[in-house]
């Protein structure tokens, strides 16, 4: 059956999506407006809410659109080493994002139980994507893993390079990780 009126410009879906994140980052997640963002993208505010039905599904959807990039292929039989490897591509993932986003969504999400709700669904599904082979190969392996182990990696690994990049304003080098994975998940994630 034939579809009515003009099909969706792609061109315009990406252009909304961009601007938001620029907009977001430059006023804080309080201050962005569907008409920033239609002013930025080029496009009239009924457009926006043809795709998005408000604000916080808006930012979602932009923030979906940056998703970072799929978390790399670990080693079989080694959880240090594939504990690094994860590590270190996450803190390239929190690296390449701005600081200004970054604390836009996180005051947003204070603010916003909307955009809460979302940013949660996100990074659920983003933690499965990046725990699922390092953790389901260790324990086909033999390695013995304390109770949700996979779930305490994904908050505290995050946390702890935040911290490092933002409040210490510090690189997440390699001997920074190496003491991440040695001294700090590597302890808490494996039973005794």
């Amino acid at each position: 059956m034939p579809t009515r009126g003009r099909p969706r410009d792609t061109g315009r879906d990406v252009a909304i999506l961009e601007a938001t994140l620029s907009v977001l980052t430059e006023v804080g997640y309080d201050q962005l407006t569907i008409d920033a963002v239609a002013a930025r993208a080029g496009v009239g505010k009924p457009t926006v809410y043809r795709r998005y039905p408000g604000k916080a599904a808006l930012v979602a959807a932009a923030v979906e659109h940056r998703a970072p990039g799929t978390p790399p292929a670990t080693p079989l039989g080694d959880l240090r080493a594939a504990l690094l490897a994860t590590v270190q591509w996450l803190a390239d993932q929190i690296a390449e994002q701005e600081i200004g986003l970054l604390g836009a969504l996180f005051a947003g999400m204070r603010s916003d139980p909307g955009l809460a709700a979302e940013m949660r669904r996100i990074l659920r599904r983003d933690e499965a994507a990046m725990t699922r082979q390092p953790f389901r190969d260790a324990i086909e392996s033999g390695e013995r893993l304390t109770p949700g182990a996979a779930e305490l990696f994904a908050e505290i690994a995050p946390a702890l390079i935040v911290h490092r990049l933002v409040v210490a304003g510090q690189p997440c080098d390699r001997p920074f990780l190496e003491h991440l994975v040695d001294d700090v998940l590597l302890p808490l994630l494996q039973r005794r």
